[in-house]
């Protein structure tokens, strides 16, 4: 199987993906900001700035799966010695990290209205934050060690200890009493949330979704190319 992990064959199919993906990303958007915008209600308690939704959920959503897909990737990477599993986990970290960044600021915007506030030391806000932190110690610790063995390792320990985060922040409002509503989607239990603000909310996760495998593979490209200089045969 490892010879499909040869930067040749891999990098033939990259390279052209990023054109398709961008176009697939700009239909999306539109239908889901459409959607958001204009025809997706009000709340009758919040208003307009329920549409801060539209954003702030999908970003927090995709923040949180990137750095689960880092983290198993970097195990089986660190588990089977695959250099190439390190290598998607390192190109999708930037945009995990951006989409992090974006759900604490639109939080921030959102709580203003909503609870009198910009910020609180809300259970879930808190491990957000902390998910920030690790999303830097990881990209800091790859500028600092580069491609070799020891980056592997360290960041492979990152991701493991940063991973115990994300269930605390996904149940932070059942366990504490924070300022956050429960969750409105429930895949085993059903959703309160109804179907006029569900769809664009799931038509914008899957744009942002789309916008980070565009910014993957760019950025995974750049390093397939940067192997590929190096002579390395294989990943």
């Amino acid at each position: 199987m490892f010879k499909y992990f040869e930067p040749n064959k891999i990098f033939s199919i990259t390279s052209r993906a990023p054109k398709y993906v961008l176009l697939l990303f700009v239909i999306i958007l539109s239908i889901g900001l459409t959607e958001a915008l204009i025809f997706s209600p009000e709340d009758y308690k919040q208003g307009h700035s329920v549409r801060i939704m539209y954003v702030h959920v999908p970003a927090a959503w995709t923040s949180l799966g990137i750095f689960s897909a880092i983290t198993f990737l970097s195990i089986i990477g660190y588990i089977f010695k695959i250099r190439n599993l390190f290598l998607i986990s390192k190109s999708l970290a930037p945009s995990g990290l951006v989409f992090n960044i974006i759900a604490l600021v639109t939080g921030s915007i959102w709580g203003k209205p909503t609870w009198g506030t910009w910020w609180a030391w809300d259970a879930r806000i808190t491990s957000m934050l902390i998910l920030v932190l690790f999303y830097i110690m990881y990209l800091v610790a790859w500028r600092i060690y580069e491609n070799n063995e020891k980056a592997f390792k360290i960041t492979t320990i990152i991701t493991i200890l940063g991973i115990i985060n994300v269930p605390i922040i996904k149940y932070s409002v059942d366990w504490w009493n924070t300022l956050h509503q429960p969750s409105s989607i429930n895949i085993l239990s059903g959703s309160s949330i109804h179907v006029s603000m569900l769809f664009p909310l799931l038509t914008m996760t899957a744009a942002f979704a789309l916008f980070s495998l565009l910014i993957f593979l760019m950025k995974y490209n750049t390093e397939l190319i940067k192997i590929k200089n190096k002579g390395l045969d294989r990943l």
